[in-house]
C-alpha cells in the first residue's frame, strides 16, 4: 500500500485545483492523534477507489496558507475539489465506511447509496 502524496502550498493549484478528476485533501498534522487514526482508511479508500477519485495530503504546520485560504480550523478536515473548487467538506474523524458515505457523489460507488 503506497503512501498518499503530499501537497504543499506550492503545489496545491497544479495537483489538486487542475486535476481532472475530484481531489481528496486530508488537511492534518503530526500532532494530530484523529489525523493519525484516519490515515489508514483514506490510504485504503485511495487504494479501493483511486481511479474515481485522488486522495492526497497536506501537512498544515508545513504549508499553512493553503489552510488558511481555505478556512480549515481544525484537523482533520477532508476536503473534496472539484473543478478547482470546494465540492465538499468533512470535519473530524468518522470510521471509513462513513467517509465512503460521504464520497458517494464523487466515487459513484453504489455500495454507499444503499
Amino acid at each position: 500500500m503506497a503512501d498518499l502524496k503530499e501537497v504543499t502550498d506550492a503545489s496545491f493549484e497544479e495537483t489538486v485545483l487542475k486535476s481532472e478528476k475530484p481531489v481528496l485533501v486530508d488537511f492534518w498534522a503530526a500532532w494530530c492523534g484523529p489525523c493519525r487514526q484516519i490515515a489508514p482508511s483514506l490510504k485504503a479508500i485511495a487504494d479501493e477507489y483511486g481511479d474515481q477519485i485522488e486522495v492526497v495530503k497536506l501537512n498544515i504546520d508545513e504549508n499553512p496558507a493553503t489552510a488558511a485560504k481555505y478556512g480549515v480550523m481544525s484537523i482533520p478536515t477532508l476536503n473534496v475539489y472539484q473543478g478547482g473548487e470546494v465540492a465538499k467538506t468533512i470535519v473530524g474523524a468518522k470510521p471509513k465506511a462513513a467517509i465512503v458515505r460521504d464520497l458517494a457523489d464523487f466515487i459513484g460507488d453504489e455500495a454507499t447509496k444503499a
